[in-house]
């Protein structure tokens, strides 16, 4: 049996440009106002985190979610508010972690933060970063980040941005530390770096069967160890859709994430997104699409083989509808977070299966 008590359940989204009732893209204002609707609706569904990701691109509406968030904790009183992610090697460390720790302060201590390097490169050139310094500009901010989230004054020296001698950093949390995740897409070098700086990581799995990361959660957990640290908590972080029934849910998010996936496919190389390649993902892939008790199995399944603390569904899906999308939310929280408790709560520990 699982203990269910420390297990978390949230929900990210991009901030995708939805399709309106006349199928016209619906205008990226709207689309940051039903961003508000959508995580007002998570809090009162009884969800424990809300995540957005940060994007400069014509396809997304959010490139600052601090600022997004922070309309959210106004409307909203005990879902943690999260970024998913924010590319700090084109941003400030210093002002991130200001921007965070105030957002903080408005919610009463229901900000985190996850870091990542992002899957899109856009902000690099809008901010004046060069690409050829991508791996030296996350390492050296995520270590300026680390430094500052100790809220004592921080001497540091690097390469890509002024030093620091004895300066302390304002606001401070009210809780001493800032909640901070390391976003993994599946590099061994980046979780031994989350496990280093003694953070949780959050595991982004859109694709493949989720066994296949385990060894990832394995070398964590050693490397924790090794590091002479405590246990620390996994997330994952999956793209689906719950629907009325299985059918429904298929038919509801298919085309619309069939038209996010090769869009970017077509700037990365990918072919296009077959009927057959969809399902096969949503069978046996990390795809959770599908009637309230599918998605509760096959979530409770991915916690159970990987071990993990937090579960992140991420609802959003190119121009798939505001109104679909809180549907599915409402389901989400009221049927298969429940459901998830109830069957982790009987069911004995799972052992992985092989990967095809």
């Amino acid at each position: 049996m699982t203990d269910t008590s420390a297990l978390r359940f949230g929900i990210d989204t991009f901030g995708d440009v939805t399709r309106g009732p006349d199928g016209a893209p619906t205008p990226q204002a709207q689309v940051i106002r039903d961003v508000v609707e959508e995580a007002v609706l998570a809090d009162q569904v009884g969800l424990d985190a809300v995540g957005i990701g940060e994007h400069h691109r014509a396809d997304f509406a959010v490139s600052a979610p601090d600022l997004l968030l922070a309309a959210i904790a106004a409307r909203t009183s005990r879902i943690s508010l999260g970024s998913a992610v924010t590319v700090l090697s084109s941003d400030d460390p210093v002002r991130v972690f200001q921007r965070f720790a105030t957002l903080d302060a408005i919610s009463g201590g229901r900000a985190e933060i996850t870091l990542g390097r992002g899957s899109f490169t856009e902000s690099f050139p809008l901010f004046g970063y060069d690409l050829s310094q991508y791996e030296t500009l996350f390492t050296e901010k995520l270590d300026l980040f680390a430094h500052l989230r100790s809220e004592q004054p921080v001497t540091w020296s690097g390469t890509v941005r002024a030093g620091l001698t004895d300066q302390e950093v304002f606001p401070h949390t009210e809780s001493g530390a800032l909640p901070t995740w390391i976003g993994v897409g599946g590099s061994p070098e980046s979780v031994i770096r989350a496990a280093r700086y003694g953070l949780p990581m959050m595991l982004a799995i859109i694709g493949g069967a989720p066994d296949r990361f385990q060894p990832y959660v394995e070398l964590y957990r050693r490397a924790l160890s090794q590091f002479e640290l405590p246990s620390l908590p996994v997330g994952v972080h999956s793209p689906g859709h719950v629907g009325a029934t299985d059918a429904e849910a298929l038919q509801e998010f298919f085309e619309d994430y069939k038209a996010m996936r090769d869009r970017i496919g077509r700037d990365r190389g990918w072919p296009s997104m077959s009927r057959h390649e969809f399902e096969a993902e949503v069978e046996h892939g990390s795809l959770y699409v599908g009637s309230p008790e599918t998605v509760a199995q096959k979530i409770a399944r991915t916690v159970q083989v990987l071990g993990v603390q937090r579960f992140d569904l991420k609802y959003s899906a190119g121009p798939l509808p505001h109104d679909v999308m809180m549907s599915g939310i409402e389901r989400y929280g009221t049927q298969v977070v429940p459901r998830v408790r109830e069957l982790l709560a009987e069911a004995p520990a799972l052992e992985p299966t092989t990967a095809g």
